[in-house]
């Protein structure tokens, strides 16, 4: 098991003004993520649930491989005899992709170099579901049944407006590393990117990633220093006076065909 993975920001996300859900992903991989959360959460809970993202409510948030785990203060009602704020555990887990599954769908990615070019470059590109769908599955989620989601609160409702929270918290921390979409189904960047650098294209690519590398050189200054020109020496009285103009040469006489009138 991979050691737990904190993230961070989560101070910063709780200041975001969110209107609308379009603002709480600036990109288009984590806008899919939240259209996917909107297909079967209620709107009322999904309203509620930004309120929690950006209001300080998640108090502890972190990835423990495929599974997102967080603690998020619930609300003091005196009415069902909550007298102090509660505390309680959220979970969302998504479904695995099998290895099996997996190394078919980097097959194929290998296979396009519009796909493996921009992943071994560190970008997602726009086509990236292709091979996913190929294959009948989808790396962004398509629905409820592509993860599970637990509360400890006493709704119940599922997910409740605590999970949704947490939804779009995790949304903004897709916004910044789209790759934890391939994490959080069970394969990190570092093994996608191994994989594919073993085909035949990966291996064109590496090779040519590495001969663009130039070692950095070292420099005194980024600045760069005046160019000094030697100068012929000369005396203080030529310097003042100027040198002394050679006599000029002796004029040829001139004679003209023309005879004078």
């Amino acid at each position: 098991m991979r050691a737990l993975r904190p993230v961070q920001g989560i101070g910063s996300l709780a200041g975001l003004e969110i209107k609308t859900m379009a603002q709480m992903s600036r990109t288009w991989w984590g806008q899919k993520f939240i259209a996917a959360l909107e297909e079967f959460t209620d709107s009322g809970r999904l309203s509620r649930g930004r309120a929690y993202a950006r209001g300080n409510k998640v108090k502890h948030f972190e990835i423990i491989e495929g599974s997102v785990v967080a603690q998020v203060r619930g609300s003091v009602n005196p009415y069902f005899g909550v007298y102090k704020e509660p505390l309680y555990t959220t979970a969302i887990e998504f479904q695995p992709i099998s290895k099996a599954k997996w190394a078919a769908i980097i097959a194929l990615m290998a296979s396009k170099a519009s796909l493996i070019s921009r992943l071994m470059l560190n970008e997602i590109p726009e086509t990236i579901e292709e091979p996913f769908a190929a294959l009948g599955l989808g790396l962004l989620p398509q629905g409820q049944k592509d993860f599970d989601t637990h509360c400890s609160c006493p709704d119940y409702s599922n997910p409740c407006k605590h999970i949704a929270g947490v939804h779009y918290l995790l949304a903004a921390q897709i916004d910044q590393d789209p790759f934890l979409l391939f994490e959080l189904r069970g394969l990190s960047r570092q093994a996608l990117q191994a994989e594919l650098a073993k085909s035949l294209l990966g291996q064109a690519l590496s090779q040519e990633l590495q001969a663009q590398v130039n070692e950095p050189v070292p420099v005194d200054s980024y600045y760069p220093q005046p160019e000094l020109i030697p100068v012929a020496e000369q005396s203080l009285k030529d310097f003042w006076q100027g040198e002394q103009r050679s006599q000029p040469p002796d004029q040829e006489e001139i004679t003209s065909g023309v005879p004078a009138i």
